[in-house]
Order: C-alpha cells, then structure tokens, then sequence
C-alpha cells in the first residue's frame, strides 16, 4: 500500500503543477480532441482521475485517456470505495474531490454531454494522498506564477538595457573617454541583471525543499488521544505563527510509551495525530491541503527512556513542525559590481 500510496502522490503532482512551455492554441485543440461526451439520460460508470475541479464541477480522464465533464449537484453522494466488508463506507463532502484523486462515478448524461454525478466512489488512502499531493503543489502554483512573472521583467529589463548598450556603442564612436564611461555603466547593470536571473533560477530549483520554521510537542495521558488543556494553548499559539507564514505546510507526527501491545500503540499513535489535525482544521481553519499526511509511528523513535516513569511521559507526544518553502523565503543573494575604472 505504501508504494501506491507514493505512485498516486508522484500522479498528483503530474497532473497538478503548470506546464510551462506549453503552447495555449495546440491545448486547446488537444482538450477539444480528447472530450468525452455522455449521452443525454444515459446512464453510466465510469472511473478515473480528476486533473481539473471548479466549484461546482470537475474534468476527470478515464482509463482511455478521455476527458469526461462531472456535474455535481447539491443530492451528489460522495462515499468511501472500501474493501473492509465488516464496516460502513465512510461519507465526505464533495470539497474531498481534489486534483489527482482516483474517482468511480456514477451518474447520467444531460443534454450537453456532461455526466451528471449522482454518487462518486473513492478509496481511503487516494483520498490521503491527493491531500498530500494538494498540499505540496497549490503553494507552488502561486509561487510559480510569480517567479514567472518577474522573468518576464528580467528579460524586458535585458532588452532595454540591450538598446542603452547600442547607444554606448555610438558615443563611443565619437570620444574615446565617453565609450570607456558608457562601457563601465553597461558593465554594472547587466550585473545587476544576472543577479536577478540568478535568484529567479534559485526560486524554480528550491520549489519542493522545505525546511522546518517552529516546532511544538504535545503530551498525552496514559492510554489517551484526547488533548490537554495546555496541549490546546500550544496548539492555538502554532497555528497563529502558520497564518503568517507563506508557502507553509504543517507536519505532524504521533507517538507513545512502550507501555501495552505494539499494535495497540501503533493505533493509538495514529489518534494523537488525528486528534491534532482535527483541532487545527477546527478551531483555527487550517486547510488540510496545509497539512502533511499525518502517521503515527507508535513506539519507534522514543525521546527518553521508557524504563522511568518521566521517560514514558515525553514518549507520549505529537510533535507538530511548521515547514516553509526554502527558496520562496531565503533572501537574495547579493549583487557582485565591479567599481568602473577610471584609468586612461
């Protein structure tokens, strides 16, 4: 499950981040060619992966490589695909169906040849790591179009300083002391344009590294996922400092004690970190696309002994870290300019 679980992130990331060099009439016509038409009242099932969602709708690819258009109305049943015959499926809300996210739906053509969804069928762990998926490329999307944006200023600042530099030229033509003074300005601005692309090129390479910014560790009770008191004050105290970082994600990870059954600790791990990813989207509306995955890793890495009662304390805990993108909040480098030489 843990190879699908990161073939299905790698997919989502795929079909999420902008492609570039992309031509905008040839996709056009390519998106034309591949639609899939429902026809009207027909009724039909159909699986596959949604590469584009709006409001009220989404664009899912089928396993032929069509592209079919899902309505969704407010009588849209969403519900868990599950394997487990001994438990109910669970049931989201259609703000679940995020890009990259291995959809069955279930539904009717109208008469403009989308497939109006009357119940669409997921799987748990498609679901986990669309989240994931989601939560690493949107603050890329925006930093990307930004880093896009102040290439098109470079290149339009190269171009106006490539017409000074002609002009140079010719002063020089007419007295040797001007050109040599023309040639030393030109020097030092085209420094100042190569800085520029450089940090546009440090930006686009530093998109995926993230490095931690604050960290917090949350303390349970023997046996117990619920959440202390002073575990809620660290947690409004962490979520304030995240709204007022850019391009953050939140991870959070659960442990505990040596104390009971490996598999019971394993599960109890998992339910101190979803108790804290619940408490965060909660009380303080923190996307989930903002929030790693969450595991629990039960027993492993301990932080004290778990031969002392104090040691057993600190091993049950949830440490929470705010991670920001490297190359969207590392400063600028600084700007090498050569001094214009003054000697005849």
């Amino acid at each position: 499950m843990k190879r699908n679980l990161i073939g299905l992130v790698m997919l989502g990331l795929a079909l999420s981040l902008p492609a570039f060099a992309q031509d905008g009439n040839k996709s056009a016509q390519s998106d034309s060619s591949r639609a899939v038409r429902v026809p009207a009242g027909q009724k039909q099932k159909i699986r596959g992966v949604i590469i584009k969602r709006d409001a009220d709708n989404f664009i899912m690819r089928d396993l032929t490589g069509g592209e079919v258009k899902v309505a969704l109305t407010n009588v849209t049943k969403v519900e868990e695909k599950k394997s487990n015959p001994f438990r109910r499926g669970r049931n989201y809300g259609t703000t679940s169906l995020l890009r990259g996210l291995s959809v069955e739906v279930e539904g009717r053509g109208d008469g403009s040849g989308t497939l109006v969804a009357e119940k669409v069928k997921m799987r748990d762990y498609e679901l986990v790591a669309a989240q994931t998926a989601d939560s690493l490329v949107t603050p890329v999307e925006g930093r990307v179009g930004e880093a896009e944006g102040r290439l098109s200023q470079a290149e339009a600042n190269a171009q106006r300083l490539s017409g000074q530099l002609e002009e140079l030229a010719a002063i020089s033509n007419a007295a040797r002391g001007g050109a040599k003074a023309a040639q030393d300005t030109a020097d030092m601005a085209v420094s100042g344009v190569n800085a520029t692309n450089q940090r546009i090129d440090t930006l686009v390479s530093s998109l995926d590294d993230y490095v931690p910014k604050q960290a917090i560790t949350v303390n349970f009770k023997v046996g117990s996922f619920k959440l202390l008191p002073e575990a809620m004050t660290a947690l409004d105290e962490i979520a304030t400092q995240a709204k007022t970082e850019k391009a953050y994600v939140i991870e959070i990870t659960g442990f505990a004690s040596s104390e009971g059954k490996v598999e019971l600790n394993k599960k109890l791990s998992q339910n101190r970190a979803d108790a804290v990813v619940r408490y965060l989207a909660d009380n303080h509306m923190i996307p989930l696309r903002r929030i790693v995955t969450p595991h629990g890793y039960g027993t492993l890495n301990p932080v004290a002994e778990n031969t002392t009662r104090e040691g057993r304390e600190q091993n049950r805990r949830v440490e929470v870290k705010i991670l920001v993108n490297k190359g969207l909040t590392a400063p600028p480098p600084p700007v090498q300019i050569s001094k214009p030489n003054t000697s005849e």
